[in-house]
Order: structure tokens, then sequence, then C-alpha cells
């Protein structure tokens, strides 16, 4: 796939600007502040619906106004593609393909693939274990659409559940259970029951997504470190089943529940499900958090970012979009060499910077580069 043109009108601190895009690589140089993730986030946003820097619209819509827009068009096997994401301050978001209104969003997702790779993404070997459920959660809405409405459908009962726990707390905490305990304790097994169903259909996509991403990750990492380091990328699923059988992981699911009833109505939140899932880094059998410099983190990272674009590759059947996002200068030239090899020019790439000497004259020579000002973009 090849994106051709983007239209920012009234995002962020794009006012009206229309992008061409004339080389398998853009390098969109200038200061920090200026709009260069700002680009690469309207690309993610086509992409997966989602910005990993604003949760809210209202953020993405340049101040003062009360509607953004980005439009895109792309080429795919099959066809030119024109994609329209509005964006309002208030009211909901819409979705348009070729011209047309969708009133579901889930058809908007898998169009536009693209592997984002920037500093904040050594998060996912530093960070937290929601870092790194939610890069797993979003590399699979590229690879299967549906997953997003199934996470939705998880999250909405987990909500549920959890206000019905703490519900259940607060009256314990004021003597007065005894009154609805019965109807607490049927209402909660209605939600076990469904907890289990959609937790189970997530945690079963995870695990099936991480056993092809992790061979082709450990693939690169040894290419990488020349072949003296192992990573191992393991799924560590809250609920663990013999087999991934849908039956099975349920059974596994319901009878957690259950051992941890009690403190679960105590505490007054969900402590099962795929909402406390893992994925475990290691290198030479050691947690990669603990293990070395920044520079084999970054190693770490670079090897999941290309084992995602070969994933997407081989599921869709076209090479996905990379972001590159201010990491160049971070990567040194073994890295930066072993990247460039990677790509080519089977992937169309997108790479921030502020300046341009940390390129070497292979990048530069096969480069469209663009200067980023204040919300405009011109010819380098």
């Amino acid at each position: 796939m090849y994106l051709k043109t983007l239209h920012l009108k009234q995002f962020r601190n794009y006012r009206d600007c229309i992008v061409d895009f004339d080389a398998p690589k853009t390098i969109l140089v200038g200061n920090n502040a200026q709009g260069k993730s700002n680009l690469l986030e309207a690309v993610e946003l086509l992409s997966t619906l989602k910005s990993h820097r604003s949760v809210r619209d209202r953020d993405l819509v340049l101040e003062e106004a009360a509607v953004g827009q980005i439009r895109a068009n792309l080429e795919r096997a099959y066809g030119s593609i024109d994609l329209d994401l509005t964006l309002r301050t208030q009211g909901r978001r819409t979705v348009a393909l070729n011209r047309e209104a969708l009133r579901r969003q889930l058809d908007f997702l898998g169009i536009l693939n693209a592997v984002q790779f920037s500093s904040l993404d050594l998060e996912l070997v530093r960070g937290a274990p929601e870092r790194r459920r939610n890069w797993l959660d979003s590399l699979l809405i590229q690879l299967e659409p549906i997953y997003a409405y199934i996470l939705q459908q998880y999250n909405q009962v987990l909500r549920q559940r959890n206000a019905l726990l703490k519900k259940y707390r607060v009256g314990a905490a004021e003597g007065k259970l005894e009154e609805s305990s019965r109807e607490l304790y049927s209402e909660l097994a209605l939600w076990d029951v469904q907890l289990a169903t959609t937790g189970s259909r997530v945690t079963r996509r995870r695990a099936r997504v991480l056993e092809r991403l992790a061979p082709l990750a450990a693939a690169w990492h040894a290419s990488i470190s020349g072949a003296t380091e192992v990573l191992d990328v393991t799924y560590a699923p809250n609920i663990r089943a013999e087999k991934d059988d849908p039956e099975e992981v349920q059974k596994a699911f319901l009878d957690k529940i259950q051992q941890r009833r009690i403190p679960e109505q105590s505490q007054g939140t969900t402590l099962v499900g795929p909402h406390r899932d893992e994925v475990e880094l290691t290198i030479n059998q050691t947690p990669a958090r603990s293990y070395g410099s920044q520079g084999q983190q970054r190693t770490l990272v670079l090897a999941l970012k290309l084992a995602e674009l070969k994933l997407i590759e081989e599921v869709v059947g076209e090479p996905p979009l990379l972001l590159l996002d201010d990491v160049l200068a971070e990567l040194d030239l073994n890295r930066q060499n072993q990247l460039l090899d990677a790509i080519q020019d089977r992937f169309q790439t997108l790479i921030t910077t502020t300046h341009l000497g940390a390129f070497d004259s292979q990048w530069l020579n096969s480069s469209q580069i663009l200067s980023v000002h204040a919300g405009q973009i011109s010819s380098f």
C-alpha cells in the first residue's frame, strides 16, 4: 500500500495543509513543536482510529476551531481509496470511505495499515504491563478489525462488573449488605459468565498473534545483535487453560473467578481477566526491563517493530507504512543500517527529525525531504 496524499484541515497546528508523497521514504525535518509528530499522528488515526498521544478529540482539533479533518488518498493492490476522518470538539467523530459515510467505525479499520516507532516505545520494555497490552491490542486491531469490537465488549462488561463489586463493597462497609446480598450475588453471577465469554475471546486472540510474532521478533533480534543475545516474547495470561479451546478457556475463567471471589468483593474490583495479562520480554532468560543498556532495549523494540511490519505484510498481503518519529538519531549506525536493509523501498516510510546529520547518504539520496515549520510544509 502507498499513501499518495494527506490533507490536514484544522488538525492540531495545521490550518489547511496538503502533502503529496512522491518517494518511498519521506523525511520531515524541523525544530521541535512545529508539527512533525502531528502529521504522523494523523496517519496513525487513519490506521487505528486511536492516538497514542491523546484520548480526547477536542485536543486534536486546531485551537478555536470546532471541527478538524484528516483526508488521505491511499493506493492499495485492489485500487485507489479515499479515507476521511472528521473530528469534533463537541459531538461524535465520523468516518467516510470513498466519500461515502460509514455507519460503523469498525468498517474503517484495516484499510490503512501502519507501524509506528517512536522514542515512547521504549516504554514497551520498561513500562507497566498496560503499555504492552495496548501495543498488542493495536496490532490485533490492524490484523483483525473485528477485534476492536470484541475488546470494546469486554471493557463494557468489565466496567459493569466493577460497578457491581464496588456497590457490594460499599454495602458491606455500611452494614446494608443483608438486604440485597441475594440480588447482588445473582446479578454478579450473570456478569461472571459474560466476563468469561468476552474475556476468553480477547485472551485466545492475543495468544495466537503472539505465537506468530514471537519467532519473527527473535529472528530480527538475533540479526541485529549479531546472534549474541536470544529474545523471548511470551504471553503470560491472567487465565491459564490447558488448551486453546473456547470452552476450556471459559471454564478456567470461571474457576479463577470463584477462587478470587473474596478478594474481589473486599477490594471492589475485578481481579480476573485479560486486563491483567502480561507480555513477558526476556533477553538471555533475563527480564528485559532489568537487562542491559538503553541501546540493548532499543534493539529489542526495533526487533518488535520489524516483526510487526513482517507479520502485517504476511496477513494483509501488502506492506504496511512505517512511521519513524524522531528515533533514527537514537539508533547507532549498525541499527540504522539494519533498519534500512529491512525496509529498503518495500515499505513506505515517513520519518521525522530535527536535523539531517543523523542520516547517511543512502537515506538522503532515496528520500523526499520536506521542511515543517509552524504547521506549514514545504520542500527542503
